[in-house]
């Protein structure tokens, strides 16, 4: 059977120290594209051979944070049109079906498309059919909008009056490695939040850090259906609420060891929206 031809459609991927799972990211899209680009911040495994290895462009770019490194990597893409994608992620079969039937008559209808993500745990074939799933814009064409700056916050910001539609199918993320190693990157990551709200003079009552983990436990396992995935739900709701929990109290221990002056320049009294 004669492959079908790629669509004028590149496909970006953010990566470092993610050799056990790129490959199935790459694979699935090469098809659809021409133009997949790796930007790697510095990886000490195999990730750039194995994108090379399977066709993509790999990129050496520093790490300058989430949006950042998005918009780095839009600005490095051949297509009008582009399909972002982090390295954990897999465009299964249905949805590449479906993004190619946005093609098949010329120009898709609408200029950016929002796309499910839905995570797969350890243990797991497929996304659960009650399983949580986010729908950020993933699908556009560079001039109806971009990533944010934001350096833990990435999304697309699109620019006024743009609209996006919706696809039906979901991209499958394969998250989780394990219980440990998810717990180890949520704490990561919470360094990286507390950063920014430091960066953004940012300041979060101090009375939320004694309800931040029980609510987010809540957020995880009631609204986002954790409870769903049975016990491994509960501990994957259980890490989440860690990780909330330490980007709050890492958020106070810095401003309690700031210099005087810039305890001063953010209360903790002060007013601010939930973040």
């Amino acid at each position: 059977m004669t492959a079908a031809a790629p669509l004028p459609l590149s496909v970006f991927i953010i990566a470092q120290d993610e050799a056990d799972r790129i490959g199935d990211a790459i694979r699935a899209v090469r098809d659809l594209s021409d133009d997949v680009v790796v930007v790697d911040s510095g990886s000490t495994d195999a990730t750039p051979a194995v994108a090379v290895g399977l066709g993509a462009r790999v990129i050496h770019h520093p790490w300058p944070g989430y949006g950042p490194q998005k918009r780095f990597a839009e600005e490095q893409c051949r297509h009008e049109w582009l399909l972002n994608l982090d390295a954990d992620e897999v465009v299964p079969p249905e949805l590449e079906r479906e993004i190619r039937a946005l093609f098949a008559a010329g120009e898709p209808q609408s200029p950016a498309y929002r796309i499910g993500i839905a995570e797969i745990f350890p243990g797991e074939d497929r996304p659960h059919s009650w399983a949580y799933t986010l729908t950020p814009v993933r699908l556009y064409r560079r001039d109806a909008g971009r990533y944010s700056a934001a350096l833990v916050h990435d999304r697309v910001e699109l620019n006024a009056g743009i609209r996006a539609g919706h696809l039906r199918g979901v991209i499958h993320h394969f998250s989780v490695r394990s219980l440990g190693d998810q717990l180890d990157k949520l704490n990561r990551y919470s360094d990286q939040q507390a950063h920014d709200l430091e960066l953004r003079g940012v300041a979060i009552p101090t009375w939320r850090l004694f309800f931040e983990f029980p609510a987010n436990f809540i957020k995880a396992y009631v609204a986002r259906r954790h409870f769903v995935r049975g016990v491994y739900g509960f501990l994957t709701a259980m890490n989440y609420a860690i990780s909330r929990h330490l980007r709050l109290a890492k958020h106070y221990e810095r401003r309690r060891l700031a210099p005087p002056t810039a305890r001063e320049a953010g209360s903790e009294e002060r007013a601010t929206p939930p973040v």
